[in-house]
């Protein structure tokens, strides 16, 4: 008989964000359910990618004790106030086989005791009042707020004429012996058009890899969803001359004949050339997006980024449903091809941030901050503390930011972990009580740091004993004050080749003299 359940958090989907927002759900004492598809958790995982090498990192070796620095190097693990469990205690791979993706997300499950409902798909999600979920089986769930974590499920098919001919990349025979001796398409730009162009190296006679606008590679533009190296031996074949390339244009339109595959390409930089190419196989690895079907008309979220992913506002929520919120991969859309949202060792912060943000909104609990009194002194020590240890900074670079709040009678608190355009909405409306100036300090690389190759030694570098890290392209600290919306100070410590920003000389004193002269003219000044 079916059966009907009220929570006050409904989170969509068991893959690591999921997971990850019902810990800190658990841990706050919260009304919430976790309901999943599949049969366990990281369902995701048991398919993709298709040929069964994570690409996120898994340093186990880092030479550090400290379990916040040692998450600089692990890309896998989820947060917990407990440090367990951690990827990195199951396998010593760097980059490890899917499989150990699955078992950890079952073991941080268990673990955690965490409150999973599995085998339960939404058909249909609907808002008369609160949300009203309904699974495959009849059952009903109502939630106050919702909480999407559910991915990319959906093919991106493009539109191109014959499209559909074409074999997709979630259901393709990955087999490298059935391509043998094919002349082989591949439509796509991304990690999964390359890792699959690797493998059939050996095997197929041709491979082109065909895509619009320049190759952009991960060492370079420091996105870590553009080519990475592990995926890029296939350039090597191209540079080579090894029968393999990359076609730099557009598919216009396919068609199939006893003959096989006619593929029409449009290049780029030779005035638009129109060249038909036959092929054995056609395989498209042209990305996912967002499966909005089970939300009613009146609950559906809006879509931006060519409708594949859902629009979001500064607090991961849907600027035309309230109360339904995101997490994951799909929060993406924040910093598209920027920073590290995407991922794992990036949105494992967006989620911890989203779950501050929800305390504050719903429950009057505000974010966690440390006081420090009013010296400048205990300010310049905390940023330069944070900047040398915190792994959120690091991973969600220019994304989150640390945030020094200045309160009218001088004194100091210290908040961690702030998406950098939710400070700027939700400081000067006085989410974080009365402030009369704030600095938000974020791990970022240097302006057009993506137009310089980095392996280029004539290019040069900031010298690390410059005090002013102004023009540095590598990663390192950047200090932005402001009062209300204004921004009325903006300091850079210079980068440093092993990222430790603690020279008295080249950091922490320009440090403290660049706070010191940009406090609240009002305040009263510590001696």
């Amino acid at each position: 008989m079916p059966t009907e359940e009220a929570v006050d958090y409904l989170v969509i989907g068991a893959g690591p964000a999921g997971l990850q927002a019902g810990y800190f759900l658990a841990k706050a004492g919260r009304s919430y359910l976790v309901v999943e598809s599949g049969e366990a958790a990281g369902a995701f995982f048991t398919r993709f990618p298709r040929h069964r090498t994570l690409i996120s990192i898994n340093k186990v070796h880092t030479g550090w004790d400290d379990p916040e620095l040692r998450l600089r190097n692990d890309w896998n693990s989820l947060l917990s106030e407990e440090h367990e469990p951690l990827f990195t205690r199951r396998t010593p791979r760097y980059f490890p086989h899917a499989d150990e993706m699955v078992g950890y997300l079952a073991d941080f499950a268990a673990t955690h005791g965490l409150d999973v409902r599995y085998n339960t798909r939404l058909v249909e999600i609907t808002r008369p009042d609160d949300f009203v979920a309904r699974d495959q089986h009849g059952n009903t769930f109502r939630a106050k707020r919702v909480i999407a974590a559910t991915g990319v499920s959906l093919p991106n098919v493009p539109d191109f004429e014959g499209a559909e001919l074409a074999e997709r990349y979630d259901e393709f025979d990955t087999d490298p012996e059935s391509f043998t001796g094919q002349r082989v398409l591949i439509v796509g730009r991304g990690n999964s058009a390359f890792e699959t162009a690797d493998s059939l190296i050996a095997n197929a006679a041709v491979i082109h890899v065909a895509g619009a606008g320049s190759l952009k590679l991960a060492w370079r533009t420091h996105f870590v969803g553009h080519l990475r190296a592990v995926n890029n031996n296939f350039l090597d074949t191209y540079q080579l001359k090894s029968q393999n390339a990359i076609l730099d244009g557009k598919i216009r339109r396919i068609r199939k004949d006893d003959d096989g595959y006619h593929v029409e390409v449009v290049f780029e930089r030779v005035n638009e050339i129109v060249k038909e190419i036959r092929y054995d196989r056609v395989v498209l690895a042209t990305g996912f997006r967002f499966d909005a079907s089970a939300f009613s008309a009146e609950c559906r979220p809006e879509l931006t980024i060519n409708n594949r992913f859902p629009a979001q506002t500064e607090a991961w929520e849907s600027p035309n449903v309230p109360d339904l919120h995101f997490a994951g991969t799909i929060t993406q859309v924040r910093d598209f091809k920027k920073s590290t949202s995407g991922f794992i060792h990036g949105f494992r912060y967006g989620v911890r941030a989203l779950h501050r943000i929800l305390e504050h909104r719903h429950h009057g609990v505000p974010w966690p901050a440390l006081d420090l009194g009013t010296k400048v002194e205990a300010a310049a020590d905390e940023v330069v503390r944070r900047v040398n240890t915190s792994s959120a900074l690091w991973q969600q670079f220019a994304f989150l930011g640390d945030v020094v709040l200045q309160s009218p009678d001088g004194s100091l608190r210290y908040a961690e972990e702030v998406p950098v355009d939710h400070a700027a909405a939700a400081v000067p409306r006085g989410d974080f009580g009365e402030v009369a100036r704030h600095a938000v300090i974020t791990l970022e690389y240097g302006a057009d740091h993506d137009a310089v190759d980095p392996f280029d030694v004539t290019a040069g570098r900031k010298s690390q004993d410059d005090v002013q890290g102004l023009d540095g392209r590598y990663l390192h600290p950047v200090v932005r004050v402001y009062e209300g919306a204004e921004l009325v100070g903006e300091h850079h410590m210079t980068e440093n080749l092993e990222n430790e920003w603690d020279s008295e000389d080249v950091h922490r004193s320009p440090l403290r003299a660049f706070l010191s002269a940009h406090r609240s003219p009002v305040a009263p000044v510590a001696s």
